[in-house]
């Protein structure tokens, strides 16, 4: 019996993968994380082909993923990772906290859409990153307060695009003019210019350089991967 009430006591270990194309990331995170009671770090990689081959042998409880990486961004990476994994499998699957240098909401709403259950800022103090693991753990989500700020303060939310106007969005932050877009898109100049007028009333912009400063400042958001 005593045998039993001690395994029963014992704390859990929560298993810890850590994926970030820059091993400085990865080295400051192990020197953080590493000490931290009831983690142990089972593994790491340094792109998204590390991690598809690295992270089920290892089977972590939790995996801390780069948002931003070369090969394949980390939301794609997550959505891959949990499509992979299979009911019969008898081990669940990870749960995701991204980590992350953007706090666009953007990047949050597809991150949480795939099944990732936290998302923390790079530059978040190491208390922020511990109390996400904490918090994913037991079950639950996390989202860094600047980011949380962003995501649910009460403004009247941006229309949303269609992928056309995306593109030419897109597009413009690029300094392309009408007449690049309308070749590259196979387009009439004059199509371009309606989806142009359709945008700024989208977005509320009154003037063609209102709308390129726009354009320049979210070009990510609407042609980049993250």
């Amino acid at each position: 019996m005593k045998e039993d009430s001690a395994a029963a006591a014992a704390p859990v270990v929560v298993r810890l993968f850590l994926v970030d194309d820059h091993p400085l990331v990865r080295d400051g995170l192990r020197a953080r994380l590493g000490a931290m009671p009831g983690l142990e770090i089972v593994g790491e990689a340094g792109s998204a082909a590390e991690a598809l081959a690295l992270i089920g042998p290892a089977q972590p409880h939790l995996v801390l993923m780069d948002v931003g990486m070369k090969d394949m961004n980390g939301i794609e990476l997550a959505a891959l990772l949990l499509q992979q994994q299979q009911p019969q499998h008898q081990k669940p699957a990870p749960h995701i906290v991204m980590l992350s240098m953007y706090d666009n909401p953007e990047y949050v709403q597809k991150a949480l859409q795939v099944g990732a259950r936290g998302y923390v800022l790079k530059d978040a103090p190491a208390a922020e990153i511990v109390a996400a693991i904490e918090a994913v753990s037991a079950g639950g989500t996390f989202l860094s307060p600047a980011v949380s700020k962003k995501l649910f303060r009460n403004q009247t939310p941006r229309p949303l695009l269609t992928p056309r106007e995306s593109e030419i969005l897109s597009a413009l932050g690029r300094g392309e003019s009408s007449k690049q877009i309308a070749r590259d898109l196979g387009l009439s100049v004059r199509t371009v210019e309606a989806h142009r007028q359709s945008i700024k009333r989208r977005l509320g912009i009154e003037g063609q350089a209102e709308l390129i400063k726009y354009a320049v400042e979210h070009a990510r958001e609407f042609g980049g991967q993250g």
